[in-house]
Parts: C-alpha cells; sequence; structure tokens
C-alpha cells in the first residue's frame, strides 16, 4: 500500500498560484471536466512534490507533474506546455490531499478574490452595527424556531448579498452571514440548522434571481455558469460531509419534528426541479437520497416512516399536478419501497423511471451502497441483476457498478454466472468492463471471442493489453494475428504491407514460445509463395529479416 504524503499550506498555497500563473483558465476547466469523467487513472505520489499518472484521452497519455515547478512537468500528448491531462491530474492530486478541487479548478479566481480581499479587509472590518444586533437577537429566538422560520432568518442574515454574484465567493459569505447568528443548539438541532443552511444557499444558487419560492427550480432553459457550478459542488460535497456525521436523534427525540420539516421541503423541492442536466444528478434528487440514506432510515425503528413517506409523497403529487416531475415521484417511492424490502415494487418503479428522459445513473444504482455496506450480498445481486440493463447512458463510468459486483462475487462464488448473463444482456455499454472482467477471471477464450465478434484488430490493442493473453492461451492469438495479417494483405498498399510484417513477426515470436517453429516455417513459406508477386510485401518481409 502507498504511503500517505500530503502536502503542507504552504505548499498548498504555492500550488494554487503556480497553476492560476502557468494554466488557462479554459485548460483548466477541461482538465476539471476530464476528472470528473473519472479519467485519471494509476495515479501514484512519488513524493509530496512529484506525480505520475495515465490519463485516458484519444489515447492513454503519461503524465508526470513536477509540483515545485510546473513547467518541468511533462504530458505525452501534442499539446506543447500545460495541457488538460496535466490539469486532470492536479485535480487528482488536491483529491488525495483531501483539498479543494474546485478552488483549484478555478485557481485564477481564488488569486483574484484574494486580491479583493485584500482591498475590503478594512471595509469588511467596519460592519455596522445594526447588522451585529440583528445577529444576536436572531441568534436568541434560533433555538425555539421551526425549520421554515430558521430559513426566514436565513433570509434576514444573507440579505445584503442579494445582489452577489453567485459564485464560491457568495457561498462563503452567505455561510459567514448565517454564522454570524451562531445559537446554542443540542448536537442533531445543530446538524439539522447547518444542513438548512446549506440548502438555504443551494436553492439561492440554483434558483434565477436567487428568489426562495417553492417550485422555481422547474423553470425550463436555466443552466448555471461556470462559477455558480463551481460553487454549487462545494456546497453538495460539504452537505455530503455533513450528513457523514450520526444524527443522534435516540438521545435527542425532540429533534424528529425539525427532521421531518427539512425532509418535507427537499422533498418539494426534488419533485419540482428541472432534470434536463444528464451528466450529473438534480440537486434536490441527491439531498433526498442523502438524507433518507444517511439519518432518516438509520433511525428508523419500524416501517411506519416510509408508509408515512409513500403517502405524503402521493398527497403532494395530487397537489401539485402537472408542476411535479413524474421521474422524480417514481424514484422517490422506489427508494421507499426499498427501505420496505419489497424489492419487486421498487423495481417496477425505477423501470418505469427509466423510461422517461432526464434520469442520471446514480438515481438508478443509489441503493448499492446501502446493501453492501450492510453485508446484503444475495440481495445486492439482485438489485445489479435488475438495475445495469436499465443504465442506457454512456456519460456513466461503469467501473463502481462493476466494483459491486466483484464484492458480490467475492463473498457468493455462486452469483458468477448471474454477473456474466447480466453484463453481457448490457453490452454494447457495459463492454469495456465486460472485456476487464473476463480478463480478471481468466476466461480468455471468451476474452478473444468477444474480441472478434466485435470487429477489433490487433491495432487497437498496445501490447501490454494482450500480454495477458499471450501467456496464458497465446494459441488464441494465432487465428487473431493471421487474419488480420492477410487483410492487410489484401490493402495492396506499402503502409498495410509494413503492417502485416509486424503482426507476422509477433506470429513467429508466439510460434517460438509454443516450440512450435516447424509449423511457423510451413506457413511463411506458403505465405511468401502465395504473395510473390506483390514485390513491395516481399520486401517489407526482407527488412523485416522475416525472409532471406
Amino acid at each position: 500500500m502507498q504511503p500517505r504524503i500530503m502536502i503542507n499550506d504552504a505548499e498548498w498555497d504555492k500550488l494554487i498560484s503556480d497553476v492560476a500563473y502557468y494554466f488557462e483558465d479554459l485548460t483548466l476547466k477541461r482538465g476539471f471536466q476530464y476528472y470528473k469523467q473519472n479519467r485519471v487513472r494509476s495515479f501514484r505520489m512519488i513524493s509530496s512534490r512529484r506525480v505520475m499518472a495515465v490519463v485516458e484521452g484519444r489515447e492513454d497519455y503519461a503524465v508526470s507533474m513536477e509540483l515545485d515547478s510546473l513547467t518541468d512537468s511533462h504530458c505525452d500528448c501534442p499539446v506543447q506546455g500545460p495541457c488538460k491531462h496535466m490539469a486532470a491530474v492536479l485535480m487528482s492530486v488536491a483529491e488525495a490531499q483531501e483539498r479543494s478541487v474546485n478552488m483549484l479548478a478555478n485557481a485564477k479566481a481564488v488569486i483574484d478574490r484574494k486580491k479583493a480581499e485584500a482591498l475590503e479587509a478594512s471595509s469588511a472590518a467596519g460592519v455596522s452595527g445594526s447588522r451585529r444586533e440583528q445577529a444576536m437577537k436572531l441568534a436568541g429566538l434560533i433555538p425555539g424556531a421551526t425549520v421554515a422560520e430558521w430559513r426566514d432568518y436565513m433570509a434576514l442574515l444573507t440579505a445584503p448579498l442579494a445582489q452577489t454574484v453567485r459564485n464560491p465567493q457568495y457561498a462563503e459569505r452567505a455561510l459567514s452571514a448565517i454564522a454570524q447568528a451562531k445559537a446554542d443548539l443540542p448536537p442533531a438541532a445543530e446538524l439539522l440548522f447547518q444542513l438548512n443552511a446549506h440548502l438555504f444557499i443551494l436553492e439561492s444558487l440554483i434558483t434565477p434571481g436567487g428568489q426562495h419560492n417553492a417550485g422555481a427550480l422547474s423553470s425550463p432553459g436555466y443552466a448555471l455558469g461556470y462559477y455558480t457550478a463551481i460553487a454549487v459542488s462545494e456546497l453538495q460535497e460539504a452537505i455530503i460531509r455533513l450528513m457523514k456525521r450520526s444524527l443522534p436523534l435516540a438521545s435527542e427525540p425532540e429533534a424528529w419534528p425539525r427532521l421531518k420539516d427539512t425532509l418535507a421541503y427537499v422533498q418539494l423541492e426534488m419533485l419540482t426541479e428541472s432534470r434536463d442536466r444528464l451528466r450529473e444528478q438534480p440537486y434536490f434528487s441527491f439531498c433526498y437520497d442523502q438524507l433518507w440514506q444517511r439519518w432518516i432510515a438509520p433511525n428508523a425503528s419500524d416501517p411506519a416512516l416510509y408508509l408515512e413517506e409513500l403517502e405524503a409523497l402521493r398527497d403532494r403529487a395530487g397537489g401539485l399536478g402537472a408542476a411535479i416531475n413524474r421521474s422524480a415521484l417514481l424514484l422517490a417511492e422506489s427508494r421507499m419501497y426499498f427501505y420496505l424490502s419489497d424489492d419487486k415494487a421498487a423495481w417496477e418503479r425505477l423501470a418505469a423511471a427509466s423510461e422517461r428522459p432526464g434520469l442520471h445513473p446514480d438515481e438508478l444504482l443509489g441503493c448499492l451502497e446501502p446493501l453492501a455496506e450492510a453485508g446484503h450480498w444475495s440481495r445486492l445481486a439482485a438489485w445489479l441483476e435488475t438495475t445495469g440493463p436499465l443504465l442506457n447512458s454512456r456519460l456513466y463510468n461503469l467501473h463502481s457498478y462493476a466494483g459491486y459486483w466483484e464484492e458480490v462475487v467475492r463473498r457468493l462464488p455462486e452469483a458468477e454466472p448471474q454477473m456474466w448473463s447480466t453484463l453481457s444482456a448490457m453490452l454494447p455499454l457495459s463492454g469495456g468492463i465486460y472485456e476487464d472482467k473476463l480478463l480478471d477471471h481468466g476466461k480468455w477464450r471468451d476474452w478473444m471471442d468477444y474480441q472478434l465478434s466485435s470487429g477489433k484488430v490487433p491495432s487497437d490493442f498496445r501490447v501490454s493489453d494482450l500480454q495477458p493473453v499471450e501467456k496464458h492461451a497465446p494459441e488464441l492469438l494465432l487465428p487473431f494475428y493471421h487474419q488480420a495479417a492477410e487483410r492487410f494483405v489484401l490493402e495492396k498498399n506499402r503502409h498495410s504491407y509494413k503492417a502485416a510484417v509486424k503482426l507476422l513477426k509477433r506470429l513467429a515470436k508466439l510460434y517460438k514460445k509454443m516450440k512450435r517453429e516447424e509449423r511457423w516455417g510451413e506457413f511463411l513459406d506458403a505465405f511468401t509463395t502465395r504473395h510473390s508477386r506483390l514485390r513491395a510485401l516481399q520486401e517489407e518481409l526482407r527488412k523485416g529479416k522475416l525472409i532471406p
């Protein structure tokens, strides 16, 4: 296991500054997208100042980053100087260091903000006494207030920021403004207050004009700007960190009404938010799932809560009418049936939701993590078998889905046939993970059959990709290389002849490894005789030292 190498605060600040200086803003944005798409592989920190990785682009590019001197960094891609592959690796550095990835992606704005903060220091120091008095007064009201009243107080505290551009700095300042009314709350109430503060700011970021109106998220055609999207992403990360903390309802049962009020608010926003952003899960749908998974389900002692939520969802659907998003409703109902262990009803609603546009794959697979954490392997296998074929988006990285199958098969070897039948039914979407799994499980013939049926040729692979097959079942590569070499010869041009000779040289090594040199000699004699009229091919065979 690689030892944990940490970057200190001074080194991190220097890295932010260097990235802002050397990288174009557009390059950082593209690198951020590569990072979000999980294109960085084989990431390794050699030291606190040197990083190596492979980034998947048009092909795989090896990247070496010198954090002390970014100009000495290198990438195999054709771009001269800082590129998006380097930027993606830097985002992975931030993740490995548990630092803000978005801060690095937004390095230029961060540096500009620090300059602006220095200029505004004197005005910030002169916060008006009336604002402080208001914060102190609200701090006294918060402990006895409802969630709706909390939101009213938050609106008052953030009112001076109403005309501020919606970016990460706005989110920070809004959270600071709410924190000015710091109240002495018990642990569960404190967590709920913090969650509502983050949700309040999230709504102000994603709602046109920052208006806090129920159902405003359903407005069509509204797209977030880049810096607003960065702020939203940072808020979501903060919400995840917050919800990973246990909500102590057992020792603080009086917090249940506020939790249910919070749920009602999130439920309304989830059912009415726009679903035209397929690259990420809708914001309040994500919060709704996390709220149930992290805080409500662990504290639910009987099915009554889930039945109550199903009834609330149906009542809300009747009240909202055409404003409701049917996909969101079906997904929420599916989640409740999952908690009730009525998997058939849950799957029916998932299948219906998957037929509608605007569905993110994470929403179909949201129940896999709780099952894995609980160790319910048979049930997880059934969910994997059912939900996998519902995925129809190539935007989704299936490696996490494949990882769940690996966990199931490790504990339940008898589930392996179930995995193969599911993955094959998901082709061609599952092609990448299907190939990897065949290699991992030593199914060399099945792997080769799949390549041939897919129309793959040896030039589609690096030599290292074929090494496992060459090591364990070299005989399977013989027809693969033979057919490809003959196809190249049929093209009858110098370039294709060179490619054919390259494959023939690989064949020679394979026959030698298999101790079948005599068979190789017979083939080569027949091959050269059959193509004796192709003078250019004969020249390439001589250059390759295959014939005298």
